[in-house]
């Protein structure tokens, strides 16, 4: 038999919102995506299983790291028997997301730094800079942040 009390097996979204820290709001968003889901009583109140904490838990902590809940979601729709995630789960989809927030990292840098440039020369716009896009290249190239789009941050 288990020692929680039968009235705490089962939590409200208020309680699963004052454990997990996150919003109600939030919570209903999540269950609206299928990252988590619930159980309506007689009253049609919801009712979280206690291991939605957990998942709660690495929803949040996959979005810290900047993991949009498309990719949040494929990640739990993988687990087998839709358990929730051990920290050996997390360790793993933490190896398989290092390349992509590398190179989200990469991207941030190179547009943190670019943007000193532009700023510094005063007239903040890429379309006719002189000294950033000289003659509006760029602009041949295509549609967006072409600088941005790749490593190589010289006009061409």
């Amino acid at each position: 038999m288990s020692a929680i009390p039968i009235e705490h097996r089962q939590l409200t979204v208020g309680m699963l919102s004052e454990r997990s820290g996150a919003a109600v709001s939030a919570l209903h968003f999540y269950e609206s995506k299928g990252l988590i889901s619930s159980t309506r009583t007689a009253g049609n109140q919801r009712r979280y299983s206690r291991d939605a904490l957990r998942r709660v838990a690495f929803i949040r902590a996959a979005q810290r790291v900047g993991m949009p809940l498309a990719i949040i979601r494929e990640a739990l729709d993988g687990l087998p028997d839709g358990r929730t995630p051990t920290p050996e789960d997390w360790a793993g989809l933490s190896a398989r997301w290092r390349a992509e927030l590398d190179a989200r990292i990469a991207q941030l840098s190179q547009l943190r730094d670019n943007l000193d440039d532009c700023i510094g020369c005063g007239c903040l716009s890429l379309q006719r800079c002189a000294l950033a896009n000289p003659g509006d290249r760029l602009g041949e190239q295509g549609p967006g942040a072409r600088r941005f789009l790749t490593n190589d941050c010289s006009p061409r």
